[in-house]
C-alpha cells in the first residue's frame, strides 16, 4: 500500500453552552437537517450532504470543538495513518465503529497547535424521509427548504498561538496536505490554505499569538451554490436580527463570503461560493505577504473582515 490519503472533510463535532440556541440557529436559520437525536447530542447535515452527519451539537458547561474529522480515501488509509502517526511519536487513540453515530473505525489525535483531528473510513448515507427527500437521485434532501439551506460542508479554519510552522509541516509531511495559498512573515509561514481535494481549502491554519487557548476553531464552513445565495442569506439574517460581516470578496482564495455567530455557542459560520478549482498537478503555492494579506489578501471588497468584533472571536478546541 502506497502512502494513505484524506479524502475530504467530514465533520465538526461541537459542544455549545446552550444547545437550544444553537439547534434553533443551525436548523431553522442556517437549515440544516437533522438525521438522528442519541443520548442528547444532535447530528445534522446539509442537504446535499451524504454522510451521516457533518455537525454534530451537544450540551456542555463550556463552548468548544471537540474534534474535526476526516474521511480517508480508503479503510486501510486508516490504519495507515496510525502507523505513520505512531511512527512519529504521535498519541493515537482508537474507536471501535458506532463510537461516533454514522461513523466506522476510527482513530483520533492531537496536531502540534492542540487541535485533535479524527480519521475514519465507514460512513452510513442514510435517506431522508420521504417527505423531505429530494426527487433528484444525486441529491439527499430537497433544497431550499428552510432557511438559508447550503448544500454541503466546504472547510474549516483553524487558529493557534503555537509556533506554527510545527503545524504546517505536520499537516503538509505526514497527513499529506497540499499547501495553496499562503502569507509569509519573518518567522516563517503565518497563514496557510491547504487542501486534499481541489479545493483552495479544506483547511486554513493562522498564527495569532494573543488567543484565550492555544488551538482555537475560527470558522466553520458551508457551501452555497452562487452568490445570489449569499444576498438571500444576508436578508434572512437580517430579518431574525441576527448581525453578520458581509457580503465580501476575499482576495485569497477569490470566495464570496459571509460570516454570522452561533448565538448558542459562539461557533462562527462562513457562508462561502465562488472561488476557484486546483487541477493542475504541479500548483506552485500562491505566497502574499503580511501587508498584502491585510489590504487584499482578506478583503478584495465588500464589508472587510479585519477589526470587526464578530471577526475577532474565536471559540476553543480540544
Amino acid at each position: 500500500m502506497g502512502k494513505p490519503e484524506i479524502a475530504k472533510l467530514g465533520h465538526v463535532a461541537l459542544v455549545s453552552t446552550d444547545l437550544d440556541q444553537s439547534l434553533k440557529f443551525f436548523k431553522e436559520v442556517i437549515g440544516l437537517e437533522e438525521t438522528t437525536e442519541i443520548d442528547g447530542v444532535h447530528y445534522l447535515r446539509a442537504w446535499g450532504d451524504f454522510q451521516h452527519h457533518t455537525l454534530s451539537i451537544e450540551q456542555g458547561e463550556d463552548s468548544y470543538v471537540k474534534w474535526i474529522g476526516w474521511r480517508t480515501k480508503t479503510k486501510d488509509c486508516v490504519l495507515g495513518f496510525k502507523k505513520l502517526l505512531q511512527e512519529a511519536n504521535v498519541v493515537v487513540e482508537e474507536f471501535p465503529m458506532g463510537s461516533t453515530p454514522g461513523i466506522g473505525n476510527t482513530i483520533r489525535f492531537q496536531l502540534p497547535s492542540g487541535h485533535t483531528f479524527e480519521f475514519y473510513y465507514d460512513v452510513d448515507k442514510p435517506e431522508a424521509a420521504s417527505e423531505y427527500k429530494s426527487i433528484l437521485k444525486n441529491q439527499v434532501y430537497q433544497a431550499h427548504r428552510k432557511g438559508i439551506s447550503p448544500r454541503r460542508i466546504d472547510h474549516v479554519n483553524i487558529h493557534t498561538s503555537t509556533n506554527a510552522n510545527h503545524t504546517f509541516d505536520f499537516l503538509l509531511d505526514t497527513l499529506g496536505f497540499n499547501l495553496r495559498e499562503y502569507v509569509k512573515g519573518d518567522e516563517g509561514i503565518l497563514a496557510g490554505w491547504m487542501s486534499v481535494t481541489s479545493l483552495v481549502h479544506d483547511v486554513a491554519l493562522v498564527q495569532k499569538s494573543a488567543l484565550p487557548s492555544k488551538a482555537r476553531l475560527h470558522h466553520l464552513s458551508y457551501w452555497l451554490d452562487n452568490s445570489q445565495d449569499i444576498l438571500r442569506a444576508a436578508d434572512i439574517l437580517r430579518e431574525q436580527g441576527i448581525p453578520f460581516i458581509g457580503p465580501g470578496k476575499h482576495g485569497i482564495s477569490q470566495a464570496i463570503y459571509l460570516y454570522v455567530m452561533d448565538p448558542g455557542s459562539g461557533c462562527r459560520v462562513e457562508l462561502f461560493t465562488g472561488g476557484y478549482l486546483i487541477f493542475e498537478p504541479d500548483w506552485e503555492p500562491i505566497e502574499w505577504t503580511r501587508d498584502e494579506q491585510l489590504t487584499v489578501g482578506n478583503t478584495y471588497w465588500g464589508d472587510s473582515v479585519q477589526d470587526k468584533e464578530l471577526n475577532n472571536i474565536t471559540i476553543e478546541a480540544r
